[in-house]
């Protein structure tokens, strides 16, 4: 044995380590994730997993066992980070809702802006719909969940409407503000119904009930997200401007008479 090799044997008893066990004494360990990552991550699997139940269940079909069953933990985990149910549908909603409020003021400003004074019915809507349409079909599976619980929302006449008054107001009011630019000779009460219809039909699209589906036999599905906004805003703009030029012929024959 040369000299190098009773060197190498003194401090390495099995023989010199090869280049793998180099690398490895020499490569750190992973730090340890610190405490507020896990707690980070235990919540947003326990916000997911709450969003996924309510969409499907409703918040009275889901009970904190389900959420923690979903996640596979126990229930004591769901209060510990959480008072109570109604504070687990608080944060869903206040976790997304500012987001897709905030996307839409967004294309609604940049669109005014662009246009100056001159909107159009079908160009204000374009910024709101498809904005949303866009979130909701590039956003996973999460925003698709959250699509299909503010649809339930919006038709839920005990409490929903106050829900989505709190989170949607300034947004829609946007909108209407637009609209009534777009169409300056149109009355209110038209221009108010005419949403009713639009977040009508928005609603049911982020709902992916799989009944246009079934009606059409294959030929359209509800969760087709780019074939819903190649149409919905042309469709609304279309209604929008046929009821309101219509009523306001009717309008203008009755102050004649």
């Amino acid at each position: 044995m040369d000299t190098i090799s009773v060197i190498e044997s003194a401090f390495h008893p099995w023989g010199a380590p090869d280049r793998h066990e180099v690398l490895a004494m020499n490569t750190p360990s992973p730090k340890p994730r610190r405490k507020a990552e896990q707690r980070a991550e235990s919540l947003e699997q326990l916000l997911d997993a709450a969003e996924e139940l309510f969409s499907q269940h409703g918040f009275y079909g889901v009970t904190i066992k389900d959420i923690a069953e979903k996640v596979g933990v126990h229930k004591s985990l769901v209060h510990y980070y959480f008072t109570d149910k109604q504070e687990v549908f608080d944060r869903v909603m206040a976790r997304r809702a500012p987001i897709t409020s905030g996307r839409r003021m967004e294309a609604l400003d940049a669109y005014k802006n662009a246009v100056g004074g001159e909107p159009t019915v079908e160009g204000a809507l374009r910024a709101f719909l498809d904005t949303d349409l866009d979130t909701y079909s590039t956003g996973g599976d999460g925003w698709r969940h959250f699509g299909a619980l503010s649809a339930q929302i919006n038709n839920t006449p005990a409490w929903g409407a106050e829900v989505m008054d709190r989170l949607y107001d300034p947004v829609v009011l946007r909108l209407i503000d637009l609209l009534k630019q777009a169409m300056p000779d149109a009355a209110e009460e038209d221009i108010f119904w005419g949403y009713h219809f639009v977040t009508g039909a928005l609603t049911l699209s982020l709902a992916r009930t799989g009944r246009i589906d079934h009606l059409s036999g294959g030929k359209c599905r509800s969760d087709d997200f780019e074939a819903i906004k190649e149409r919905m805003a042309a469709f609304m703009a279309h209604g929008f401007i046929g009821v309101c030029r219509d009523r306001a012929q009717e309008r203008l024959r009755s102050a004649r008479e």
